[in-house]
């Protein structure tokens, strides 16, 4: 008999998106339990009185600041968190003898600076923003700089079966004044300076959304992967159903003609 891969492929696909749907439902619930704070001045006073036993997983909202930000080499951008990019395109002579585009990245790297959210009450740093959830960075500049036509560069590429043609340049920023949420553990360190860092569990978010934005998201993915998890299901048990009945009849079929 053989084994019915559809069928079990679908199944497995059911259940992926089952626990996937469990998982976005479970932190959408998270989100929803979290400790709102209104006003970045009353996030001090709530550290002094909540229980030092659990961390205080709270939600606040700012504008980004930082009294050292990063001057962007291309975009003119003030940011805090700046990403640069550098891939070289060419031309790659393959063996049926046509030439086909591909590029290979020569640099990435990534600069942060301290900085904080500031809602005109106080200011609360962010640490770790690189590692959180919804982080998406906004593309400052893309430019692309062609490669210098010389003679013996070019004829020593060609003889590589290769022809430049130049480099992509991507600077991906977070610039300064960008309104933000972010859902974290708040802590005060001895000199009184509260900040906002990953719990060690529990949601961390920096996100451009509101925290109902970030909740109602989370609930429209666990229905999509709920309803799609039913749908693998039933079209797994159909395929599962078809085969079992092609091998009894089959089966059915054989014994028959020896019967006979």
């Amino acid at each position: 008999m053989m084994v019915p891969i559809g069928g079990l492929t679908c199944c497995l696909s059911a259940a992926a998106l089952y626990l996937l749907g469990r998982s976005s439902g479970r932190d959408a619930e998270i989100l929803k339990s979290v400790t709102r704070v209104s006003q970045l001045k009353e996030l001090a006073q709530l550290l002094d009185t909540a229980c030092k036993v659990l961390p205080l997983v709270v939600t606040v909202s700012g504008r980004v600041g930082s009294d050292t930000p990063i001057n962007c080499e291309y975009s003119g951008l003030r940011g805090v968190i700046v990403e640069q990019t550098a891939e070289q395109h060419f031309l790659k002579h393959n063996d049926a003898g046509s030439w086909i585009q591909d590029s290979a990245l020569m640099l990435s790297m990534c600069k942060e600076v301290p900085w904080y959210l500031d809602d005109g009450t106080a200011r609360v740093h962010v640490v770790g923003a690189r590692g959180a959830t919804g982080l998406v960075l906004t593309v400052g500049s893309e430019v692309f700089e062609e490669s210098g036509r010389s003679l013996v560069r070019g004829t020593l590429d060609y003889l590589q079966g290769l022809k430049m043609l130049g480099v992509k340049r991507i600077e991906r920023v977070l610039p300064t004044g960008t309104p933000l949420t972010v859902v974290g553990e708040a802590v005060k360190d001895d000199i009184g300076t509260v900040r906002i860092q990953r719990p060690h569990k529990g949601p961390f978010y920096v996100s451009d959304k509101t925290i109902d934005q970030l909740i109602a998201n989370l609930g429209k993915w666990a229905r999509l992967y709920k309803y799609a998890s039913m749908g693998f299901t039933v079209f797994g048990v159909y395929l599962l159903a078809k085969h079992a009945f092609q091998y009894i009849m089959e089966r059915k079929r054989h014994w028959e003609m020896r019967k006979r």
